[in-house]
């Protein structure tokens, strides 16, 4: 059935689709109105859930952690200071190997206050064994959700699935909400092979020696490696159930382009139309969009950017005294295996400023103007005489 959705709507109907059997939440710009619909659907008697209404994020965090633990299908949803204040017990839940899914709206770190579109909320969190996917529009937010449970609970890891605040969390689009029936064969019930049992009574997280820690840590990282292969899996068999698939990144008019522009979310969508504006133009220019960042997918990126001759990275973070985060990410993950390929870092949107395609042309012109990679990131192209382009 095909519905003109928010990406807030959108999200939760991924959520409804997958049967979770706990939701808690707390509301917060820009995410609120996720957690608006699902309440709605359950004043109704329409949810087919428990809707825990908690105190703070951190509340919402340790009832999921809690929930999971059980065997119940867990989804919560938050954004910008409330994943902050989540923070401590993002580790728990990845730690604790439980399979939740949460929606991050892509919001600004305050200070300054600001409501608007930013990646740092979630890239801040980077470090915390959560897998984390970056959606560029309406119907990837639905479909994402969904493949998103069945591979945390494949994996026994939390996934991240991560909208931008506005750009899709409040845009209206055509959006494809499939039968609940073909979620269900694609989505079977969750069934742990451990469960907090009053039956049969068992204990979690609990102190260790420092190597059984380690063990832990290393049995974390491998399940992270792990999913690499099953989202991909996952994400193929989605798109024979449903006619729709996304990879683990997206490529576009990517062979035989010269420049590549990598970016992640709404920006992709943005640069689709620069490039065909470019190419009509005669360069040899193409993108390649990061949907999956943790795991991050080292080799697919290198055998997708081997061939270029000049990588520029757009995104909308920068890590205070270093540069934009998936810049770091893609130059860590060539160093070792692809030399002499200049990579050249743009930051821009910060504070959710809009991205054109006129500043993405501003970008393919400045990389090509480009002999080597400058050291620090390029920013403030916004305006609309920089660099006299």
């Amino acid at each position: 059935m095909r519905m003109f959705l928010t990406g807030n709507h959108a999200a939760a109907y991924g959520a409804k689709l997958s049967r979770p059997q706990v939701i808690a939440a707390y509301p917060i710009t820009p995410q609120s109105p996720i957690y608006e619909k699902i309440s709605e659907w359950d004043g109704q008697g329409a949810l087919g859930a428990r809707m825990m209404r908690v105190e703070s994020e951190h509340s919402a965090m340790a009832a999921s952690i809690s929930a999971s633990l059980t065997g119940a299908r867990t989804f919560t949803a938050t954004a910008s200071q409330g994943i902050a204040l989540m923070h401590e017990l993002l580790h728990f839940a990845s730690g604790m190997r439980v399979p939740i899914v949460m929606v991050n709206v892509n919001r600004s770190l305050a200070a300054p206050w600001s409501f608007w579109s930013e990646q740092t909320d979630s890239l801040s969190q980077r470090d915390t064994g959560w897998l984390k996917f970056y959606v560029a529009d309406n119907q990837e937010t639905l479909d994402t959700v969904i493949q998103a449970f069945k591979i945390s609970e494949t994996v026994f890891l939390p996934t991240m699935v991560v909208l931008e605040a506005f750009y899709i969390s409040h845009f209206m689009e055509p959006v494809e909400v499939p039968d609940q029936k073909l979620v269900d064969d694609f989505l079977p019930p969750f069934e742990p092979a451990f469960r907090l049992d009053t039956d049969n009574p068992a204990a979690f997280s609990q102190t260790v020696t420092q190597s059984q820690y380690a063990q832990f840590r290393i049995q974390r990282h491998q399940a992270m490696e792990d999913a690499l292969e099953v989202a991909g899996e996952v994400d193929m068999e989605y798109q024979k159930a449903f006619g729709r698939g996304y990879g683990l990144l997206e490529s576009y008019r990517l062979e035989d382009a010269e420049t590549v522009l990598v970016t992640a979310g709404t920006i992709g969508c943005t640069a689709r139309v620069a490039i065909d504006e470019l190419r009509e133009e005669g360069k040899k220019v193409g993108m390649l969009r990061i949907r999956l960042f943790r795991p991050f997918p080292k080799e697919q990126l290198i055998t997708s950017l081997r061939h270029a001759k000049k990588i520029a990275v757009i995104e909308r973070n920068l890590s205070p005294g270093q540069e934009g985060i998936f810049c770091e990410e893609l130059k860590s993950a060539l160093y070792s295996r692809v030399n002499g390929i200049p990579v050249c870092g743009f930051v821009l949107g910060l504070g959710g400023t809009n991205v054109s395609p006129l500043h993405i042309k501003k970008v393919f012109a400045i990389t090509e103007q480009m002999n080597e990679a400058p050291l620090k990131p390029i920013l403030n192209i916004e305006d609309e005489d920089a660099f006299g382009i």
